[in-house]
């Protein structure tokens, strides 16, 4: 199958308005029986009532995943999408006195209560930690009401304008997929074309476009200001449970490391013979670059994950026969890739845009490892899944590794050169570009007041620029690309996560190819399968690793810095 089956979540909206209806009585009738009484409530009654929550839960995320699942495959559903939303909103305001009153219990009853509901134990111990954050049941029930007028609805005015965009190349109008595709293309004419057009379409929309992140930058600093938030990214780092200070030093590390970014692409300026490397010339291919059709990919992909564990090769599987995964790009539909973990009661769904690029096959392999990670954690409380964004890249990024390890034996010559240079441009899009990102946001939601589309462009530029240092050279047309970036818009400080995960990724990966670790296999499955019921620090702790320690993210980097100089002596020893 190459769409998706949504028929594990619904058959039809018959059974969709059903569910609605049905769970809205019940959320009605959970709020009469618990609103006020909590306190008073023994262990056992309150155990029930969290449990009676956690499925209320369910039924919410079964319902919310079908309509956003709709929308993703057609964005001229936003109203079919908006009505469920504003639906479920009924459901989510009957449970909102639930971990309010929870956290206004004395120390004593919810220390009591936490260590009694032992399969929640963590859940509740996080609710307590944000207590300082909450607001009165008033006030979180107004921002309930206005938060699909607020972000939400600026991030689907976003997807369906990027979804509408129709980009002019050589007598064709193609989607902003199929366009970024061009910049792999072997000729540097095609690629500059590609580049030219994106950024003219994208200079059309610009008024819209920095509008969209005006809106999203003052709706961050409103709740910050509401919540007592000590600034517009602390509400990521306790969602990611991780702290300010280990952020902060993931980016000055990496920032102090750009330059290995800037010796690569002297390396690759040299290989392509050019003069000057342009924006346009990052991703061109060296010699010929292996492209894979999606049947190709999947044979690969099962390939590398049965050599890993048979449990990864079993989910990835049932993920292509089930109708897990829809494949190929088309009008309407929602640009990108991703994993949506939907429903323990369905399955995880995958987008892909699948353009037959080597690019493609890791985006495949990808969105694969964060399925089965989401499949994995269905075994632990639906309250526990959630996983944070800083251990949620983890199997991703690592069955991207698998990956590259299994055909990189494959590969001679040319095409092992190709791929080498196309994983390096891979970790530097998960690492170095995603801590450029999230420099390139701190900086914006830091401005007091609202920024025109040329201040937003100078400061992409400067966060840019020192990323890639004199290694290449930016054009002018380039410095409308932060506009096309969805995280900035869905999921603002989201960016710095994809490089914890990288440099998180490569120090386990480098444990498991080093033998050294006997049992790496089966720790590795049952961190997968903990989702979010321990902190990151306790999952990671388990392989020997602290997070909170600086020295720590200097093992992700050893391992980048060894791949560029295995790239270097493939590339006949080229110095920079």
């Amino acid at each position: 199958m190459l769409e998706w089956d949504l028929s594990a979540l619904f058959r039809d909206e018959a059974e969709l308005e059903k569910l609605t209806q049905e769970s809205t009585q019940v959320a009605l009738n959970f709020r009469r029986e618990y609103e006020g009484r909590l306190a008073e409530l023994a262990r056992e009654e309150f155990l029930a009532a969290l449990k009676a929550y956690e499925g209320l839960h369910l039924d919410l995320a079964q319902i919310l995943s079908y309509a956003s699942l709709c929308f993703a495959r057609d964005t001229s559903m936003g109203g079919f999408y908006a009505k469920y939303e504003e639906k479920c909103k009924k459901i989510e305001e009957n449970l909102l006195f639930f971990e309010l009153e929870f956290c206004a219990l004395s120390t004593e009853k919810s220390t009591e209560l936490s260590h009694f509901c032992e399969d929640y134990r963590f859940y509740l111990q996080r609710l307590l930690e944000r207590k300082k954050y909450q607001l009165t049941q008033k006030e979180e029930r107004v921002l309930l009401h206005l938060s699909s007028t607020g972000g939400a609805a600026f991030s689907r005015l976003f997807d369906e304008s990027l979804s509408a965009m129709k980009i002019p190349f050589e007598g064709k109008k193609l989607g902003e997929e199929e366009i970024l595709s061009k910049l792999y293309h072997p000729e540097r004419r095609v690629r500059k074309k590609a580049a030219k057009n994106f950024g003219k379409a994208l200079r059309k929309r610009a008024g819209l476009l920095s509008f969209i992140l005006n809106m999203i930058k003052s709706e961050k600093k409103s709740i910050a200001l509401l919540r007592g938030y000590e600034n517009a990214e602390i509400s990521r780092h306790l969602s990611n449970q991780i702290s300010q200070n280990s952020v902060d030093a993931l980016i000055e590390s990496t920032r102090a490391n750009f330059c290995i970014v800037e010796d690569f692409y002297k390396i690759k300026k040299q290989i392509l013979g050019f003069e000057t490397l342009r924006d346009y010339d990052r991703y061109a291919p060296l010699g010929r670059e292996a492209r894979f059709s999606f049947e190709e990919s999947k044979g690969i992909i099962l390939e590398a994950f049965g050599d890993f564990c048979p449990e990864f090769e079993s989910i990835a599987k049932e993920a292509f026969e089930g109708g897990w995964i829809d494949v190929y790009p088309r009008d309407k539909k929602q640009g990108g890739a991703f994993s949506h973990a939907a429903s323990p009661r369905a399955h995880p769904y995958i987008l892909l845009n699948h353009t037959d690029q080597r690019r493609d096959l890791f985006t495949l392999a990808h969105e694969l490892g964060h399925a089965i990670h989401q499949k994995l954690s269905y075994s632990v409380s639906f309250l526990n899944q959630d996983t944070p964004l800083t251990t949620a890249e983890t199997a991703s990024v690592f069955a991207e590794m698998l990956v590259f390890d299994h055909i990189k034996k494959r590969l001679k010559g040319e095409e092992l050169l190709a791929l080498y240079a196309a994983k390096l441009e891979d970790i530097f899009a998960t690492l170095f570009r995603q801590i450029s990102f999230t420099c390139f946001e701190r900086r914006i939601h830091a401005k007091e007041d609202e920024l025109s589309y040329e201040e937003l462009c100078k400061i992409w530029m400067e966060e840019s620029a020192a990323m890639f240092g004199e290694s290449l050279k930016l054009s002018k047309n380039y410095a409308s690309w932060w506009s096309y970036i969805p995280h900035f818009v869905h999921s603002p400080f989201y960016c710095y996560a994809y490089g914890y995960a990288q440099l998180l990724v490569l120090a386990l990966y480098g444990l498991y190819r080093g033998g050294e670790c006997g049992n790496f296999k089966a720790l590795y499955l049952k961190m997968l399968s903990l989702g979010g019921s321990l902190s990151p620090k306790e999952l990671v702790g388990s392989f020997g690793f602290d997070i909170e320690d600086v020295n720590f993210w200097h093992i992700g980097m050893g391992e980048i810095k060894k791949l560029l100089e295995e790239f270097r002596l493939k590339a006949g020893g080229k110095a920079c």
